[in-house]
């Protein structure tokens, strides 16, 4: 079994996060809200681990 990494992770981050508020530029909510969906799901595939999901799900949950 996996752990989810919670910590910080990403090479450039401050780089991917401009990205990924220039992906949503001029898109509706639904379509950004889709885009997300979409996304959220594209990395969830590339994971693959049940697991680390449920983790990251839980993790999501109690931050909101």
């Amino acid at each position: 079994m996996s752990e989810l990494t919670l910590t910080p992770n990403i090479d450039g981050a401050d780089d991917f996060y401009a990205e990924l508020i220039e992906a949503h530029d001029g898109l509706t909510k639904d379509e950004s809200d889709a885009l997300n969906a979409r996304l959220l799901l594209t990395l969830a595939n590339h994971i693959g681990d049940r697991e680390v999901l449920a983790q990251a799900i839980r993790a999501a949950r109690q931050a909101g």
